[in-house]
């Protein structure tokens, strides 16, 4: 099972104008709280924890920010693409432009786990990466996300 089930369809930002990575985590923990009801300083900074252990940049543009928090009773993701790529010591050294948050619950260790493999394993096919980066539609980045890879070209 490849697709994204925990990503809600208002849980998508096709058009992010963050600068800076601090910025971005700022931006991405604000438009999460509304949707998970937790407190947005909270958001940023398990996000902002998480990244001072190392980058959540892993390469080829895409970094998937990910934090464990009290208050999250099941997986949250939220997808964002940015207009323009930002530093964001990345593994490879290029920047991001395509983020994926996951938030999941404190004693969530191996679901926690799984759920940022499936994430991984969609950001490492090219294809997928690609029309991510082109579509600008809330709506069918949802979709590409959610319902795996499509048999024909959308």
């Amino acid at each position: 099972m490849s697709a994204l089930d925990f990503l809600q369809a208002g849980a998508i930002l096709p058009a992010v104008k963050a600068t800076a990575k601090k910025q971005l985590l700022q931006e991405l923990a604000q438009a999460a709280a509304p949707l998970t009801g937790l407190d947005e300083r909270a958001i940023f900074d398990s996000l902002l924890q998480r990244e001072r252990l190392g980058s959540t940049g892993i390469g080829n543009g895409v970094a998937i920010p990910h934090g464990k928090l009290a208050g999250v009773k099941t997986l949250f993701g939220l997808f964002a693409r940015l207009d323009k790529p930002i530093e964001f010591e990345a593994l490879d050294g290029d920047p991001v432009d395509l983020v994926f948050v996951l938030l999941a619950p404190e004693g969530a260790g191996a679901d926690h786990l799984r759920a940022l493999a499936r994430v991984a394993r969609i950001f490492r096919d090219p294809e997928t990466v690609q029309k991510l980066r082109v579509t600008r539609d809330a709506a069918a980045l949802h979709t590409l996300l959610t319902e795996g890879k499509p048999s024909q070209a959308a």
